[in-house]
C-alpha cells in the first residue's frame, strides 16, 4: 500500500522528479507558492472591498440601525464558513474595542445542530433555530462560498418571514443567494478559489463590524 500523500493538487511542483531536487530547492518552491497565494489573497480582498463598498456600507448601516433598536445578530454557515460565522458573531459579542452587541452563531451548539440534523434534516438546522430564537428587527447573516447551500436558503426564507434583515456573503457569482428575494443584500467575492473566497469574506466581515461600531459610536 502506498504511503504517498495526495498533495499534488496543492503543490503540483512536488510531483515533479523530486530526486533531482535538493531540500533548498523544495523550500524555495514552497516559499514562492506561499508568496503567490498571499499576494492573490491580498489582491482579492482589496478588489472585493472596493467593488462591494456600497453593499458593505449599506449592510453596516442597516445592521447598526437594528442594533440601536434592540436587534440581535444571528450568523450561520457550513464547514469553513461555519468557523467564519462564529468569528463574525464573536467580533460583535466580544469585540477587541467598542461596545459588545448581541450576536450568536447558529453553528456553534454541536448538540443542537446534530440533534436537528438527525431528527428533522440538515437542511433545517439553521431555520429551526431562527424559529426558536429570532424576532422581528433582528439580523441574519449567512456565509457560503457557493451561494447555493440549501440550509442557508431555508434559513433566509424563514428570516424574511420573521422580519429579519437578511445579508448573504457568497463567492463565485453569488449563486442562488444573489438572486433570492429572501436575501436583502448579497456581498459577492468574485473568485472560484474556496480558500481565497473565505479569506476575502473575513475581510468583509471585519469591515462591516468596524463600520457598525463607528456608526453606533457617533450616535452616543
Amino acid at each position: 500500500m502506498s504511503t504517498t500523500e495526495p498533495t499534488g493538487f496543492l503543490y503540483p511542483f512536488i510531483e515533479e522528479d523530486e530526486k533531482e531536487k535538493n531540500g533548498n530547492d523544495l523550500l524555495a518552491d514552497l516559499a514562492a507558492s506561499a508568496r503567490t497565494k498571499a499576494a492573490e489573497s491580498l489582491r482579492l480582498c482589496q478588489e472585493t472591498l472596493s467593488s462591494q463598498r456600497q453593499q458593505i456600507e449599506l449592510a453596516a448601516a442597516e445592521m447598526a440601525a437594528r442594533f440601536a433598536a434592540g436587534g440581535r445578530l444571528f450568523t450561520f454557515g457550513n464547514g469553513g464558513s461555519a468557523t467564519d460565522a462564529a468569528l463574525l458573531a464573536e467580533m460583535f459579542s466580544a469585540p477587541s474595542f467598542g461596545n459588545p452587541l448581541p450576536a450568536r452563531s447558529l453553528a456553534d451548539d454541536q448538540a443542537v445542530v446534530t440533534a436537528l440534523g438527525n431528527d428533522i434534516g440538515f437542511e433545517l438546522v439553521f431555520r429551526r433555530q431562527l424559529i426558536a430564537f429570532a424576532k422581528n428587527g433582528d439580523v441574519a447573516v449567512g456565509l457560503s462560498t457557493s451561494g447555493n447551500s440549501d440550509n442557508l436558503l431555508a434559513a433566509f426564507a424563514e428570516a424574511r418571514r420573521r422580519g429579519l434583515l437578511t445579508i448573504g456573503l457568497a463567492g463565485y457569482d453569488g449563486g442562488s443567494m444573489a438572486t433570492s428575494d429572501d436575501v436583502d443584500m448579497c456581498i459577492v467575492v468574485a473568485s472560484e478559489s474556496i480558500h481565497r473566497i473565505q479569506e476575502a469574506q473575513d475581510a468583509v466581515c471585519f469591515e462591516i463590524w468596524k463600520t457598525v461600531q463607528k456608526l453606533l459610536s457617533t450616535e452616543e
